[in-house]
């Protein structure tokens, strides 16, 4: 399926390793031309060489942690007027719910809200004056209860998807669509990151972590990136402009609810 969107323009936040990546992989593999953004410059760097090489797209690099007002800079002069943003960034660190001090709490919120809100801000004018416009965050899935240990992004992520829902509504009619992906347990280093912190905690092997997080999942395995990325470039496509305003899980059938 050819999704009509060869030529258009993306930036992409948290793009050079992971989910991210992959969504700029199926995006250049449509013809899109791609901002990559990361924290370490040689994984951004890397990552632009390869897409440039593997579609002949262009492939900006802007290094640097995408929740600064100076990154967000350097991302618009890079591309000024996207068509596409994928809202995406590393949560905090695993702690136990009681170790969580009220700076922790602050610090989490600004970052995983507040920001990806603001640089929306700053797109979302353009994106209507032009009649095309796909915005797509990626949230959390589940709280996984049995866990020993939480994460601070829960509550924030929570909150950015209210809000990019209500936004939603207010820009559809200009062709602009906002969704929300929400990955369960990808094949990525976040994964490895999880078993490992369960290795520490339990006494147990990486192998029998590993296999508990598959244990986890409904179809028997852990997702592939790609399949992300491909949902993620399927709803940027011109084919998605009626959908929006949806959050999207993608969990291996894993959620319990029929809606």
């Amino acid at each position: 399926m050819d999704l009509g969107i060869r030529g258009r323009s993306a930036i992409l936040l948290a793009s050079s390793r992971g989910l991210g990546r992959a969504c700029a992989e199926s995006l250049a593999r449509e013809g899109v031309h791609v901002v990559i953004n990361g924290r370490t410059e040689a994984d951004v760097l890397r990552t632009c060489d390869e897409l440039h090489d593997a579609y002949g797209v262009t492939a900006t690099p802007v290094v640097g942690d995408a929740t600064t007002t100076e990154v967000h800079d350097a991302l618009l002069g890079a591309s000024p007027e996207p068509d596409i943003v994928l809202l995406n960034g590393e949560g905090p660190a695993p702690r136990a719910f009681t170790d969580i001090d009220a700076p922790m709490w602050a610090d989490t919120l600004q970052r995983t809200m507040v920001s990806p809100l603001l640089f929306v801000q700053r797109v979302i004018g353009g994106m209507q004056q032009r009649q095309f416009g796909r915005i797509v965050a990626i949230s959390s899935a589940m709280v996984k209860s049995p866990n020993p240990f939480m994460s601070m992004s829960h509550g924030p992520r929570l909150g950015l998807t209210g809000v990019l829902k209500g936004l939603s509504k207010s820009v559809i009619a200009d062709n602009v669509t906002i969704n929300t992906l929400l990955p369960e347990r990808f094949d990525t280093g976040r994964q490895q990151q999880m078993a490992e912190l369960v290795m520490a905690l339990r006494k147990i092997s990486y192998d029998e972590a590993r296999a508990e997080q598959v244990a986890s999942i409904k179809a028997g395995r852990l997702g592939r990136p790609e399949e992300f990325g491909d949902t993620f470039a399927f709803v940027c496509s011109a084919q998605a402009g009626y959908m929006s305003g949806q959050s999207i899980q993608l969990d291996g059938g894993s959620y319990e609810g029929v809606f």
